[in-house]
């Protein structure tokens, strides 16, 4: 949505293994495991991550465990994926794993397009229902704010029920829904269907990451990764292009018919195409049929072994995210920072046209193609990210495998400053006399930052919190979910205070204020990191292992 952006286990830098070969390192890379790839959140924290980290030849792991009722140690075996196993989803065809791929990505998109489409024509709504305009953004309001509540439940869900079920029951869900937004009699109607619309829609893009995770090794993720991430960007980029034009053809409800064609496309495919990917489902399955085949009750995975009564997994799931937020200056942080971008994305919407509606007179379907610059920078930084990658594996090298989480922070160091330059550009060319393509060029800078900027705070995150990353990530969606959603509301009325200009500049200011956060943390992260109560450590890691 989470999104999980071809993460490696994080480590503090030490000097004592400088001179191990760069052979032994790729191979330690490869046989790395991404932290949300295992079920953390399900587990206690003596659990071992084995089973879900190796194949064995036998298919088995035999763990001895004393018996909370006869005090004795028993023997369990716990069930493994065998050496080769087709039904490891690392294992599939390449063409397969990349058919899987693409359909979470369009799915995706579609999300990301539902989420903007119909800021092309808001005033449909209010004019069809007598409200006013702000009272027709908050169907955008509570869509973006179902962003933020889903994942809280839908991300420990995947875990427990895999992701093919919430993905089919979550999507199944939105194209219902979308029916009675189409067909809406009055502006609550409306406004209810969107916000379970926002908040159904939020599974796959919190899953998604996840997904790419299960299917991929480190080694070749890249490529996938780079195609996925420009997905949840292009679509609210494209909607308003594809939405303008359609509004202007037509009138504001097909929009959500355009919705409920795409999303009903999206939810055949990943419902009867795209298998089961997680791992802990797919061993858990097969200890239940070995159990039954072989008559023997031994057969079990970690999840099975696991004593804690649901009440304290739904505390770590629903309250950790909080506790991160809150008590974690990195994660609260990077959530604010990714907060302000978010928000600025959803400004965008409402800005485009106020200056090339309202400031040049022009049509929905013509103020959509201003957003194409926006666009073509998303996918021109999406095509960087296997450069950032690679870039990533060579500081793996020099700092011996144990890179420090914050060399994460580089690339947002680098891009971050795309985003104030392009909103000045943005600002001070959205003159009506000025020629059209000033503001649109703005754009081009604040798509190509967006991508670099998201990435870098995920994986930050995630090296950083390592066993806690689904939380970390999930307080970081939420923060950023309700600010976004609020932007929309305020953004005319700051344009009509300010002038284009000035409230645009407003913007890139606060933009820039943020380029501070990667450097600050860059230069001190390591130091906040030791007095902190969750972030990840080489002492964890030691006491694990012994």
């Amino acid at each position: 949505m989470m999104t999980t952006e071809d993460m490696q286990e994080p480590h503090h830098s030490t000097h004592s293994n400088k001179h191990v070969s760069r052979d032994v390192l790729a191979q330690s890379i490869q046989e790395e495991v991404d932290p949300l790839d295992l079920p953390y959140r399900q587990v206690s924290e003596r659990a071992s991550m084995e089973e879900y980290t190796r194949e064995t030849s036998t298919g088995e792991i035999i763990k001895p465990v004393q018996s909370s009722t006869t005090g004795k140690i028993e023997d369990w075996k716990l069930v493994t994926f065998s050496i080769d196993d087709p039904e490891n989803p690392k294992n599939w065809s390449k063409a397969f794993k990349w058919y899987c791929t693409m359909v979470v990505s369009f799915t995706c998109f579609v999300v990301a397009f539902s989420s903007s489409v119909i800021t092309a024509d808001i005033e449909g709504p209010a004019e069809t229902f007598g409200v006013s305009r702000e009272v027709s953004l908050v169907v955008v309001t509570v869509f973006v704010i179902g962003f933020g509540v889903g994942p809280m439940a839908f991300a420990p869900l995947s875990e427990m029920l895999g992701r093919r079920v919430v993905y089919a029951t979550t999507l199944l869900l939105a194209v219902i829904f979308i029916i009675p937004c189409a067909v809406a009699p009055n502006i609550g109607t409306l406004i209810v269907c969107r916000a379970i619309d926002g908040i159904a829609f939020s599974a796959p893009m919190t899953l998604v990451g996840g997904t790419l995770a299960d299917l991929w090794k480190n080694e070749e993720r890249g490529v996938p990764m780079a195609a996925f991430s420009a997905c949840p960007f292009i679509g609210p980029a494209i909607g308003p292009l594809a939405g303008g034009f359609l509004a202007d053809s037509t009138n504001w409800k097909w929009l959500y018919w355009m919705q409920l064609i795409l999303a009903f496309v999206a939810w055949i495919l990943i419902t009867f195409t795209v298998p089961e990917t997680y791992a802990p489902t797919l061993l858990k399955r097969r200890a239940k049929e070995l159990r039954g085949h072989e008559n023997d009750p031994s057969y079990v995975t970690e999840a099975e072994l696991d004593p804690r009564p649901m009440g304290e997994k739904l505390r770590v799931f629903l309250f950790r995210p909080f506790q991160l937020l809150f008590l974690e200056p990195i994660v609260l942080f990077i959530s604010l920072y990714m907060s302000v971008l978010y928000g600025l994305l959803y400004m965008f919407f409402v800005a485009y046209p106020v200056v090339y509606q309202s400031g040049k007179g022009w049509t929905a379907g013509s103020t959509g193609l201003m957003f194409i610059p926006l666009a073509i920078g998303v996918v021109m930084s999406a095509a960087c990210a296997p450069f950032v990658n690679k870039h990533y594996l060579s500081l793996y090298v020099k700092y011996g495998g144990k890179p420090p989480a914050e060399v994460r922070l580089i690339p947002m160091m680098l891009s971050c400053w795309f985003i104030p330059i392009g909103l000045f550009i943005f600002a001070w060319t959205s003159y009506p006399t000025i020629h059209w393509i000033g503001p649109a060029i703005g754009g081009l800078p604040v798509g190509f930052g967006f991508i670099f900027l998201y990435n870098s705070a995920n994986n930050y995150l995630v090296d950083t919190y390592q066993h806690q990353a689904a939380s970390a990530l999930a307080a970081k969606t939420f923060l950023r979910s309700i600010w976004g959603a609020s932007t929309v509301l305020f953004t005319e009325q700051m344009y009509d205070r300010l002038g284009y200009q000035w409230a645009s500049s407003l913007l890139a200011f606060i933009a820039l204020a943020c380029c501070a956060i990667p450097y600050v943390f860059y230069f001190k992260g390591a130091s906040i990191r030791r007095f902190s109560r969750y972030a990840f450590s080489d002492d964890e890691e030691n006491a694990e292992k012994n």
